[in-house]
């Protein structure tokens, strides 16, 4: 059972990862990236107003995904199901995608002159932070395929355990300031299994809040309720850390987390009362979000490889990135579903 704003959700977050990766060229956060241009301030403060929120987003929203989703499936055919669609992708993207990203690090860094046949000897021998941005291995953007791979088994014995009739009684009682104060233990959370600040420990609360809480209408509909409230408290955040950022540097653990989660609920209330149903985005975003982002971040470095420094103004570069990798991401998406369909209406025939 899909229902259209978890879709539109989850398009609109994976197309905001174009201009978040394209002012990551310019970040101002002293840990770099496959092309660094030099620190913009101005830039850095755009990631910093999204990335509380963007990621714990889509945590959640796989979350909601996988409660309808095991309403019409066995947990077999659920972990057959996540093993094809995830752990296969992130196996063959982190062989094939994720080489060509550090590939242009290292020419970009070390005017490094060799093929990508050989760089891709040098990728699987190569281990230092993880990162990538100096050519070595890193599962880079697919990182959130794999941790959703391993958060959806690992969270099954707690589902089983747990149903979710038992606790939906349970769920529907809880007032809005007690789901507003889940960003705690979200924030605890995040010092379990944290690596270079990815937590699997804070996606693993949000999974199971997704699941348990946020997929249950009764709750989502109090939220509602208060959709005003939300969106100031969202609007508010949003302003405060644009100012805590952008003048003192200040990106702090609680605040993120707060600001983070209160997005994340406005977010999901606008998206349930204003972006729940179905449209040519829906379609859209239902066929080709995953396979975007699969695509998006190396045909982004290669581009922010061939584009920064070769216009006058940063705001030319970063449209000419922004935009030539968004183009050249959803041609190359829809490109590859047509020759896969092809293919497959021959061996039909066959």
């Amino acid at each position: 059972m899909r229902k259209p704003f978890v879709d539109n959700l989850r398009g609109m977050a994976v197309l905001l990862l174009f201009p978040v990766h394209t002012f990551m060229v310019w970040n101002d956060f002293g840990s770099g990236f496959y092309i660094w241009a030099g620190a913009d301030r101005r830039l850095s403060t755009c990631i910093v107003l999204i990335n509380p929120w963007l990621m714990p987003l889509l945590f959640v929203l796989a979350g909601i995904s996988a409660r309808y989703a095991l309403q019409t499936r066995t947990v077999k055919v659920f972990v057959v199901q996540r093993t094809r669609r995830l752990l296969l992708p992130f196996i063959v993207g982190t062989a094939v995608l994720v080489p060509l990203q550090t590939w242009y690090a290292r020419r970009y860094f070390d005017h490094y002159e060799g093929g990508i046949r050989a760089h891709w000897s040098w990728f699987f021998t190569h281990l230092t932070d993880l990162s990538g941005y100096d050519g070595a291995f890193t599962p880079g953007h697919l990182w959130f395929i794999l941790f959703l791979f391993l958060i959806s088994l690992a969270a099954l014995p707690v589902l089983q355990a747990i149903p979710y009739e038992k606790c939906s009684e349970f769920a529907q009682k809880i007032p809005v300031p007690a789901i507003l104060l889940l960003f705690i233990p979200v924030w605890l959370m995040y010092h379990l299994g944290n690596f270079n600040g990815f937590s699997i420990g804070k996606y693993f609360t949000l999974y199971l809040i997704g699941y348990y809480l946020l997929s249950n209408d009764t709750v989502t509909e109090k939220l509602e309720q208060h959709k005003n409230r939300l969106i100031w408290l969202w609007g508010i955040g949003t302003a405060v850390s644009a100012v805590l950022y952008g003048r003192f540097s200040y990106y702090g653990d609680v605040w993120v987390n707060l600001t983070g989660w209160i997005s994340v609920l406005a977010l999901l209330v606008l998206g349930k009362t204003v972006w729940n149903r179905r449209s040519g985005f829906t379609v859209f975003a239902e066929k080709c979000s995953y396979q975007i982002y699969l695509l998006h971040l190396p045909i982004l470095v290669a581009a922010a490889y061939h584009a920064a420094g070769r216009f006058h103004s940063v705001m030319a570069q970063v449209l000419a990135i922004w935009m030539g990798s968004l183009v050249l991401t959803v041609s190359a998406c829809l490109l590859l579903k047509r020759i896969f369909a092809v293919a497959a209406s021959r061996n039909r025939r066959v």
